[in-house]
Formats: structure tokens, sequence, C-alpha cells
């Protein structure tokens, strides 16, 4: 429980309490280790919480609404189809944010359960690396105090990345916690990055009933982590919801006009600009590693603000590790969980390793984008022969029957051994999908391993096998070129 009374030494002492930090805690004070998470994030109400930027202003509050967004989408423009007629629906958004903060509020209130249950003491407040085996604590109230420490975790996440030319004002200019949060939809919204936030962002308050969204992206290519087959069902699918993603755009001044957001922009030489009622800046995050060491503790962090780490997440120092967001690799809380469980194994004495590699990714707007593994690119620019096999979702009963047929998944296996290298996917529920394509590469399955397992019918994890099935030219339910 927060406020419980604290030792002078723990075994293990986890600074940050996001999914990096509250695994890690968890997973020592399991393998018997004395242990303390130290969390400085609050609530809206100044109230202590744990779980970090994925569950209190990320992860979790962006699923619920674009959970709720969906349905509100659906009831007026698809429910008809089933022969379903519903009349007067109205938007209640206080409603909406209010199960929003309640599913946060319930998850994060479980964690405390989890420190308790395991014996993880939670203290509110900062902690500062002194040098190894030594914390700082500055609690919410009075004197800071010192911890001895065996062992050190770092897990203070990320913040948004600010432009110089869109200071966040958090009434007009937004960063992602304050989106999520908005009290009614903006009528004309303005969104910079074209990313995994931007997008997810902008598909919830264009469902809701924002009348213009326009997206500016200063890259040339849209999603280019993405496999392009992806790409381009994506770009397409994000146009006709009425998404309007302006790429090689570069957003150079914004000011205040009449209570909107005046934004200037560039694209090919040309100079425009636009009013918005809001402008949400989502371009990035940079680690939460600023202070997060005394100068005398030797830590070494580099000029983006990561901590070096190798690939047991051990910094340069004794004892200490960093995990998550503060450390190389994508910012994703499964990876950050992972590493924590890694670290604390390794602290035990037990072998204990991420698959860097194998990594699984999602985007979670309408349709899903899901994908592990490397893209079709990336196997050309390492010379690696390959083969491929495709499946679209208009050929899957399910899909069909759910009434969301559009979509893809993708195959690509190694051309001699026939191993899967990755799997690609876009379409309704790919996110579910993609954990069999991560079992099956972990486990080192080939194309034909998965041709060969039988798959329930209907349902959606078809498309997956017969997209393995494709690879040698043998899907049945698709016309296959030879």
């Amino acid at each position: 429980m927060a406020g419980k009374k604290m030792r002078d030494r723990y075994d293990v002492v986890v600074v940050g309490a996001g999914p990096a930090g509250y695994v890690a805690a968890i997973r020592c004070a399991q393998l018997g280790y004395a242990t303390a998470c130290i969390d400085a994030w609050k609530d809206e109400d100044g109230r202590p919480r744990l779980g970090g930027t994925c569950l209190n202003a990320g992860c979790i509050p962006s699923k619920a609404l674009l959970e709720s967004s969906e349905l509100y989408q659906a009831v007026q423009n698809e429910f008809a189809e089933h022969g379903i007629r519903v009349q007067g629906v109205k938007l209640d958004l206080a409603a909406m944010q209010a199960r929003k903060r309640t599913i946060v509020q319930a998850l994060t209130d479980g964690i405390a359960t989890l420190f308790q249950a395991n014996g993880v003491d939670w203290l509110p407040g900062r902690g500062r690396l002194l040098e190894a085996g030594r914390v700082e604590f500055q609690p919410e109230r009075g004197k800071p105090r010192h911890i001895e420490a065996g062992h050190v975790i770092l897990a203070t996440g990320s913040h948004p990345i600010a432009l110089d030319t869109a200071p966040v004002d958090g009434e007009r200019i937004l960063d992602s916690s304050g989106a999520l949060a908005l009290a009614e939809v903006p009528r004309r919204l303005g969104i910079i990055g074209a990313g995994v936030i931007g997008l997810e962002l902008g598909s919830v308050w264009k469902r809701l009933g924002a009348e213009e969204v326009i997206l500016f992206e200063a890259q040339p290519d849209f999603l280019p982590m993405v496999d392009e087959s992806v790409r381009r069902v994506a770009l397409r699918a994000f146009d006709r919801q009425g998404l309007d993603i302006r790429l090689g755009t570069r957003v150079t001044a914004t000011r205040l006009v009449r209570g909107r957001v005046e934004v200037t922009w560039q694209r090919d030489g040309e100079t425009e600009k636009h009013l918005f009622d809001r402008l949400i800046v989502a371009v990035g995050r940079v680690p939460n590693s600023a202070g997060l060491a005394a100068p005398e503790a030797g830590l070494l962090i580099d000029e983006w603000g990561y901590v070096h780490v190798d690939e047991h997440c051990r910094t340069n120092l004794p004892g200490v590790y960093a995990i998550g967001d503060l450390v190389r690799g994508p910012m994703l809380a499964h990876k950050g969980a992972e590493e924590g469980i890694m670290v604390a194994e390794r602290i035990a004495g037990h072998a204990a390793f991420v698959d860097y590699d194998r990594i699984p990714s999602v985007i979670y707007t309408h349709p899903e984008i899901a994908w592990i593994g490397r893209t079709e690119a990336e196997l050309k620019r390492a010379g690696i022969a390959y083969r491929s096999g495709q499946f679209p979702f208009s050929a899957n009963g399910r899909a069909r029957a759910h009434g969301h047929p559009e979509g893809l998944v993708r195959v690509l296996s190694d051309a001699g051994t026939d191993r899967i290298l990755g799997v690609h996917m876009i379409g309704d529920c790919v996110s579910e999908l993609l954990s069999a394509a991560g079992v099956g590469m972990a486990l080192g399955a080939s194309a034909e391993d998965v041709a060969l397992t039988m798959f329930a019918h209907p349902t959606l994890s078809e498309a997956f096998h017969e997209a393995a099935m494709a690879v040698a030219g043998n899907a049945i339910h698709a016309v296959t070129k030879r």
C-alpha cells in the first residue's frame, strides 16, 4: 500500500511503476527479494497512481475511447446493414470519458493489490540514483531519504516530444494525454504526426464527429516501419474514413487566433495556413532520463536521453539495470514488461533473455494493423531470399459475417528453410491473431507447419492459415498466381 513504512535497505529498488517497472518489482518479490518501487505519477485529482503513462494516459485510456468510438460509429453507419434500425442516437462524451476513467482506476488499483499481495513496498515520490547501491527517495511530503539497494532497476518511462513550433498549452494545443481528455469533440482537428499515436487519436475524434481531421507528417512515406502491402491497404482505408493524411509536410509555425489555432505548414515548396479548434502534437516520445542519476553516479546516457545498456539491460554500473522506454528498442509496454521479467530472473541467477527480433507491434485503428518479424523491404536490404504468401479477409467467411472484410494477412518465409521470418496483418481484430504468429515464430515454425495445422472454421485466424498455405502456392479459398 502507498505510504507504508519503508525500510532503510532493500534487495531491489525499482524506480518507476509503468509496465516495465511494476512487472519487474512484482517478479523480484516473487523470487524472494525485498523490493520497493518508487513512482511519481499522480492522477488528475493529485492522488498517487501506479501504472505509468500506459495505464493512466496512454495504452488503456486510448483503447477505451477507441472501443467506444467504434461502437458509436457502428450504431450510426453499420447497424442498419444488419437489419437493426436505431433512431435518436446521441453522443454522451462525459459518460464515455467516465467509463474510461473507471477502467483506468480498476487497473491501477489492481496493481496496488498485486503489490500488497506480493509484498512490494510502494513508495510514492521521486527516485534518483546516487551511485551503485544507493537511491535517493524524495517522498510526496518531507525530506529526501537515502535507501540502500542490492540492485537498482531504472524504469522511468518517457514523455511526449515537444515542438518549438507548436508549444503545448493544455487548452488548444495538446499532447497525447490532453487529447484523450477532451470534454467536447473538436469540429476541426489538426494532428502533427501520422504515426501510431496520431492515427489512433485521429480515428477516435473523427468517429465521434469531428468534421475535419488533418494529419501532418514530415516523412515522405506513410508508416515506413510497416510492410508495404499493409501500408497501401491502410492508407486507402484511412482516406475513406475521412482522415486527411498529408505526407512530406512540415509544420513551421502556430499561433492562437480568436480562440483557435492557426497552423502554417510547408509542402513541395508551398506554404499554407489553416485554422483548427484543437491541435494535437504526436511526433513521438523521449526517455525520462533527465535528473534520473546524480552526476557523480556516472550513469552512461546518450545524446538522445537513452540509458546505455547491454543485451541484458545492464548499465555501465554494477547492480544497476535500465528497462522499458529508457533504453534502445521500440517504446512498447510489452517490450518493457518482458525486460522487467528478464532482469528480475537474471538478478536471481537464472538464464533469461528478450527476443528483440520478434517484438509484436499493433496500431489499434480500424482496421487494426499488426506485425511481427521482418518486412519485405528489410529482407531485401539484408539480401535474404524469401517467399511470400498472402490472403485477403474478403475471402474469409467470419470477416464477411462480421461486416469487416477489408484487409489481408501476409506471411514471409525463408526461401531455403521455409522458417517464418515475418507476419503482417491488417483487418478486424488482427491484434488478437498476431499472437499465434508470435508463438509459431518463437518455436521456429515454418510456413508449412502452420499450413499443416488445423484451424477452426469459421474464424478470422483462418486467414493466417491460408496465407501460410499461399507461401507454397496452395491457398484453397483464393486464386494463387503460379
